[in-house]
């Protein structure tokens, strides 16, 4: 996610965290026991993506941070941990309706050398789903509770909830 602790996990999201993982920790990371600032991206999704119409998502509240668990010897991030407070707006860019959702969760990001991902999460974060493309029908989520999300090296997306629920979000702002 790049986020979370697993947060907002779009096609855009992941395809923009994936770009930026190799990168080098921020100076000062080991000032902070190995956590570094990890900003959330700005992002917008065509209709049809997850809604029906033209969505805007942006941090109003971004505090993520990250720690580098374990890495390939060429530096390649396999695993991470990600904390820290998130505040994601959903934005109707057609009507200007919008929802803050609460991203905020913990969660443990295994990246694997095909693509696919596994996240082992607790407490909110935000998800997107594409049609067919997933567990869930096409939307926007907060998922809050235990659960792991699987990401296959083709994208698909399997929510397994230990126990909590996830919250469908284009309504909200339709």
């Amino acid at each position: 996610m790049r986020r979370f602790p697993l947060r907002l996990v779009t096609a855009a999201a992941v395809t923009a965290l994936a770009a930026t993982l190799a990168a080098a920790p921020a100076a000062g990371a080991a000032d902070r026991g190995g956590w570094e600032p990890w900003p959330s991206p700005s992002f917008d999704l065509p209709a049809g993506a997850r809604c029906d119409f033209p969505v805007h998502l942006e941090p109003v509240v971004d505090r993520v941070e990250r720690h580098v668990l374990a890495a390939d010897p060429d530096g390649t991030v396999r695993r991470v941990a990600y904390r820290g407070a998130l505040v994601m707006r959903l934005t109707n860019t057609l009507t200007g309706a919008h929802y803050d959702a609460d991203a905020g969760g913990r969660s443990h990001v295994d990246y694997r050398p095909d693509g696919s991902q596994t996240w082992r999460a607790h407490g909110p974060i935000l998800l997107g789903f594409g049609a067919g493309a997933g567990t869930l029908p096409r939307d926007l989520y907060t998922v809050d509770g235990d659960y792991t999300v699987d990401i296959s090296a083709t994208g698909y997306r399997t929510l397994t909830l230990k126990h909590g629920s996830a919250e469908p979000l284009c309504a909200k702002v339709a």
